[in-house]
Order: structure tokens, then C-alpha cells, then sequence
């Protein structure tokens, strides 16, 4: 991949020059408490750098799911409060994305400030389908920065054609940040000249979210632990009782084929020996142990047992690359944590370049008080993540390495 980077911008020279970074700062939130900053965090790097280097830095995010208006529920308030914390200067944030607000605060902005624009989604332009509403969108956002260049560093959106995210990029002089280029670092690891053993643990909710990746990881690596939910799905596609736990019946077809492909290819797939089997979807909820074959009709799996949690570590001991994405359990949930504890601690044991896929794995890291800095990398995209490792092209990255 060629593509001009951040370096390649503080090297032309920012001083007084405006600079339209888009961050991923979509952050969990309880009320308008952040429960976990872990992205902030990791877009302060590209941020601090422009402003040092004398930047007037305008900063463009999204926050949840809103439907294309303004929602008191999904402002970026929270985020540039903590944003001010950690950068020791004030993150201003304006009142809307490309109104008047956002004019004043940009057109009054000095050399080495920063602001923040309002949620980006709070715009229909944002993500419609329509390439040109969202052209429409990225001119007035490159409007607000006269004369600046565009720093893409979200890679948790990277993977999405939005106009924050590619359009913008063909509004402005264009480059990668940091931290996009540390992810795409990381992942062509895991796809180019992989140290073997190569070991994938699939965990999460649903089989669903992660066929492609399934489908072509199956060709690639030399073990697959699948943990999680969509456990489930495959010991019932084994013929297995798997009581009230999460079932996708409908792709029981799609996952016979995942069993005979990893049959057909060598690749050793492994699932869970026992489980947590509980009376009900609750943190209290009554629940023992039992034979991953033969789950309870009124039970439903919570999490991997005992006996599973050692075999996933024997199979990560040797491992020399490993890719985990998807907890083992309800791990927000402390009697439903220790399969994804387990995983995680095996990874932190390990000597091989491990990596985090973000979303909900990231988190658990984070939640059961692990070491950042016992994996190699812990990611911020995991639907980028995702989708890189399905073999997809990345619509943020396209639009890069067209400018180049």
C-alpha cells in the first residue's frame, strides 16, 4: 500500500494550516459516563501531534447509531470532555457538524488548538447510499477547513463508504494517520508470511457476523477455537442437545460446511467440552457445569467450562501468531467471565504476536483488569478487523491509495 501519511504532513509543515482528522471515538457509554476510553486514548497520538506541530486540528466522529438528526443520546460531549483530560487543553465541541457552530468554532480556531465537530451521523449525508448526498456532505465539511488537509485515523470505519471516511478524501489533500497504519501493519501480519502455528479464536454472539471471515480464515490458518455463542451453532450442526443456548437454526447448512471444509483442509477446529449452563439470561442466575454435548433443555450456555478453558489454553500454548476476536462468554457478567479471562490470560502467557480484534474483546481486556501491554497489538476496528481478514477491500483505504 502507497499512501501519504501523517509524517509526510508534519513534514510538508502544518504550522497555522487547518487539518480535518476523522477519529473512531465511538465509545461505550452508561448515561454520560465513558465505561471505556480505550479509543479515545488511541486517537489522542494523531491529534497531539498535529496540535503540537502547530495545527489548527478539526476533529470529526461518530457516537452510536443515530437515525440522521440530532439525538441528545449520542453527543460527543462526554468524548470531548475526556478528550480535554488527556490532551491538558481544551477540546471545544461545536453544536452541530456544519452549521453555524461549527463555523464560528473553526473560523476563530488558533494554531495548535483543538475542536471538535458534533456527531458526524447526526447527519443523513453521513451514511447514505447515495454517493452524492454524501459528496454534498464532504464539501462542507472540507469547507470548514480552508486551504487544510484531511488525516484519516479512524480505522474502526474505515470499511465504511461514508463521507467522513471517502468522500472527504477526495475533497482534501489526503493521509493516513498513525493508527490506521499500525492496523494495516498488524493485519498484513496476519495475512502475509504468518509465523506458524497460526491459531484463530472466533467468539461472540452469532455465527453470522463472522462467515467471511470464517470462510477464508479456513484456508489460512492451522487451528480455529470457536468459543462464544456461536459455539452453539456448531455443536448443534454436530447433532448435539444444545438446550436453551443462542442458536442460529438457520445456519446450521453454512456451518456443516465450515466442519467439513476444516475436515477436508487439516485444520484442527475446536470447540467447547463443557459449559455454564444456566436457568436464565441474568448476571445471578443459577448454573453448573455440564458436557458441552449434552446441555439441559432448560439451560442455556453462558460461558466455557472449566475443562474447555485449560484445552483453548493447550491449544494457544504453541502457538506463534494468534488473532482472537469474540469473548467466550457473558464476561459482563462476573460468573460468566472466566472463559474469556482464561483465553485472555493464555494470550498474555504466550510468547507468540498476538493479537486483539477489538469491539467486545477489547473491552473484556480492559473490564477484567488485564495488561494492555501483554498483547501485541489490541485493535480498534473489529468490523475493519473483520473485514480485512475476509479478503474485503477497505473503502477508507481505497480512497488513500487513490490520491497517491
Amino acid at each position: 500500500m502507497t499512501v501519504k501519511n501523517l509524517d509526510d504532513l508534519l513534514g510538508e509543515g502544518v504550522q497555522g494550516r487547518y487539518v480535518l482528522v476523522r477519529s473512531d471515538l465511538n465509545v461505550p457509554l452508561d448515561g454520560e459516563r465513558i465505561t471505556d476510553d480505550g479509543r479515545v486514548r488511541a486517537a489522542l497520538p494523531t491529534i497531539k501531534k498535529l496540535a503540537d506541530a502547530g495545527a489548527k486540528v478539526v476533529v470529526t466522529a461518530h457516537l452510536g447509531r443515530p437515525k440522521g438528526e440530532p439525538d441528545p443520546k449520542y453527543t460527543l460531549a462526554p468524548v470531548a470532555k475526556r478528550l480535554t483530560e488527556l490532551l491538558g487543553a481544551e477540546v471545544a465541541l461545536a453544536g452541530d457538524l456544519v452549521g453555524e457552530s461549527a463555523k464560528a468554532l473553526t473560523g476563530d480556531l488558533v494554531s495548535g488548538s483543538v475542536v471538535l465537530l458534533e456527531n458526524v451521523r447526526f447527519d443523513a449525508r453521513e451514511t447514505s447510499k447515495d454517493a452524492v448526498d454524501r459528496s454534498e456532505l464532504a464539501a462542507e465539511l472540507g469547507a470548514l477547513v480552508p486551504g487544510g488537509a484531511f488525516v484519516s485515523d479512524g480505522f474502526g470505519v474505515v470499511h465504511r463508504k461514508q463521507a467522513s471516511v471517502y468522500e472527504v478524501a477526495s475533497v482534501l489533500p489526503a493521509y493516513a494517520g498513525g493508527l490506521v497504519l499500525a492496523e494495516l501493519d498488524v493485519l498484513k501480519k496476519l495475512t502475509d508470511d504468518v509465523q506458524r502455528p497460526y491459531v484463530v479464536v472466533l467468539g461472540g454472539a452469532k455465527v453470522s457476523d463472522k462467515l467471511g471471515v470464517i470462510a477464508n480464515l479456513l484456508t489460512k490458518v492451522d487451528r480455529l477455537l470457536i468459543g462464544g455463542g456461536m459455539a452453539y451453532t456448531f455443536l448443534k450442526a454436530q447433532g448435539h442437545e444444545v438446550g436453551q443456548s443462542l442458536l442460529q437454526a438457520d445456519q446450521l447448512d453454512q456451518v456443516k460446511g465450515f466442519l467439513a471444509e476444516a475436515e477436508k483442509r487439516g485444520v484442527e477446529l475446536v470447540l467447547p467440552v463443557d459449559v455454564l449452563a444456566a436457568t436464565e439470561f441474568s448476571a445471578g442466575a443459577e448454573h453448573e457445569v455440564v458436557e458441552a454435548t449434552a446441555i439441559p433443555a432448560d439451560r442455556q450456555g453462558l460461558d466455557i467450562g472449566p475443562r474447555s478453558r485449560e484445552l483453548f489454553a493447550s491449544k494457544l500454548a504453541d502457538a506463534k501468531t494468534v488473532f482472537w476476536n469474540g469473548p467466550m462468554g457473558v464476561f459482563e457478567f462476573e460468573a460468566f467471565s472466566g472463559g474469556t479471562r482464561a483465553v485472555a490470560e493464555a494470550l498474555v502467557a504466550s510468547d507468540a504476536f498476538t493479537v486483539v480484534g477489538g469491539g467486545d474483546s477489547a473491552a473484556a481486556v480492559r473490564q477484567l483488569g488485564l495488561p494492555e501491554d501483554g498483547f501485541s497489538h489490541i485493535s480498534t476496528g473489529g468490523g475493519a478487523s473483520l473485514e480485512y481478514l475476509e479478503g474485503k477491500e477497505l473503502p477508507g483505504v481505497v480512497a488513500l491509495e487513490e490520491k497517491n
